[in-house]
């Protein structure tokens, strides 16, 4: 019985690492015993073990995720702060939706990676050309997801509030709040994607260090190995803060947990 109520509680994170756990057996398996292994062409996860302990004990591998985090900090950072105040105003306003709609769905339409190159001339190949790249990339999921989660509100409830005497201000944290929340949540979870492509692009075009520098400069020596370090590393690191967003998502907006599908 301890065995199935352990099971059940922790039923995502087994699930998730018996997943990762066969695709790196089947391709190891693939590449040792079927397929002929051209390092120079392809690797396989038991070289990629001994690359992440060589990084890891020789302290490059931290120093580049440290690198890159700053960047991804304060960029993230801005898209929040901007974007979700944003895309609730545009989503109360209908004025204001009418004027930047047309605006922010060009730009989130167009191809912001391929003007990675003017934005490192005009801002530096620093930390703040990659913070405002990470910063272009994350904003809209923000906007957007927090623009339907307030057109989402239920207007029954909103009428409710206004009959009792309340104001804008009740209004915003009784009933838009509460229901834009899983859809900062889900914007969240995107945005961190579009951040961590961000923060690759960034560090392909101009840096001399970071991990998006590091899987760049393995990728051109044919160092196979080292460079699905980083891009493993960078995989793990979107999960983490994924989660932790589930879980942030749970413990603000407890009655979501209900609805997931078992």
């Amino acid at each position: 019985m301890k065995v199935k109520e352990y099971y059940e509680e922790h039923q995502r994170a087994l699930l998730g690492l018996s997943s990762f756990i066969f695709l790196a057996a089947a391709w190891e398996l693939l590449l040792t015993y079927v397929v002929p292994l051209n390092p120079f062409f392809f690797t396989k996860p038991s070289l990629i073990a001994i690359a992440f302990k060589e990084q890891a004990l020789g302290g490059n591998l931290w120093h580049n995720l440290a690198i890159s985090s700053r960047a991804f900090i304060w960029g993230f950072s801005f898209s929040v702060v901007i974007g979700i105040p944003l895309g609730a105003v545009m989503g109360w306003r209908r004025r204001v939706e009418y004027a930047l709609d047309p605006f922010l769905t060009a730009l989130y339409a167009s191809p912001l990676v391929a003007i990675a190159p003017l934005l490192i001339v005009v801002f530096g190949v620093g930390l703040l050309g990659k913070a405002v790249l990470v910063f272009l990339l994350a904003v809209f999921p923000f906007i957007f997801n927090t623009f339907a989660g307030v057109k989402s509100a239920d207007p029954l409830l909103i009428n409710v509030v206004r009959s009792f005497g309340g104001k804008e201000r009740d209004l915003y944290l009784k009933v838009i709040l509460p229901s834009t929340l899983p859809y900062i949540a889900a914007g969240t979870r995107l945005a961190i994607g579009r951040g961590l492509v961000g923060i690759i692009v960034g560090e392909f075009y101009a840096a001399s260090e970071g991990i998006g520098f590091a899987i760049s400069q393995a990728g051109d020596t044919y160092r196979l190995p080292e460079m699905f370090v980083g891009i493993i590393v960078l995989s793990l690191v979107a999960v983490l803060l994924t989660e932790v967003m589930r879980k942030l998502e749970i413990t603000l907006a407890p009655w979501r947990a209900g609805e997931e599908i078992r």
